[in-house]
């Protein structure tokens, strides 16, 4: 792997929710990162590898070691890698992008469905600073369950054990044990206790 400059100090920018303005030496080091992230997931992609080869080359992608336990099917993107946290005994099923530049928890015993889409950043709303980018950290609490084609925007927390239906957007967060549909997600129910 090689070196990102900078990639120290954007992360402590992107983990204390500093807006990344387009062109600076914080966006040059996101662009690098983002190179290296689709080097290693062109690898996890292109070919069969074994879950002790996904899990190596996923903690190549985010740069610490993920748990053995981690189960993820390909294809899997990531805009960045370097901002995922991974939970013991998570399940990330196939075609799921993580935009993780501002930070993606994942608890333990969660369950990530087809297609979900994760993201963590929202540009400028002034056309004049559109390519500014404002980091804002997801997290998914323990046990929690995503149906298909989930998409999660920018700093949604997700309570432990929620279930969130095939193709909800979840726009604001969500609270533990809750059971969470539509567009824009709301609450429906509760997970039954036991």
């Amino acid at each position: 792997m090689a070196k990102i400059q900078g990639l120290k100090d954007l992360l402590t920018a992107l983990n204390a929710g500093e807006t990344i303005p387009g062109g600076s030496p914080h966006h040059e080091a996101m662009l690098a990162a983002s190179q290296e992230s689709l080097r290693v997931t062109a690898t996890l992609n292109g070919r069969y590898n074994s879950p002790a080869e996904v899990r190596t080359l996923m903690s190549e992608l985010i740069g610490s070691q993920v748990p053995d336990s981690l189960q993820l099917f390909p294809p899997f993107s990531a805009d960045f890698g370097k901002n995922i946290s991974f939970g013991e005994d998570v399940f990330v099923n196939s075609g799921c992008r993580f935009q993780d530049q501002g930070g993606i928890d994942i608890g333990d015993g969660s369950l990530i469905g087809h297609n979900a889409v994760i993201t963590t950043l929202n540009h400028d709303m002034l056309p004049s600073r559109r390519a500014d980018m404002h980091p804002a950290r997801v997290v998914i609490g323990r046990g929690v369950w995503f149906g298909a084609n989930v998409t999660v925007l920018p700093g949604v927390s997700i309570g432990d054990g929620a279930v969130v239906g095939a193709g909800a957007v979840v726009t604001k967060d969500v609270p533990a044990g809750a059971v969470v549909v539509g567009v824009p997600a709301k609450q429906v129910g509760t997970v039954p206790e036991g």
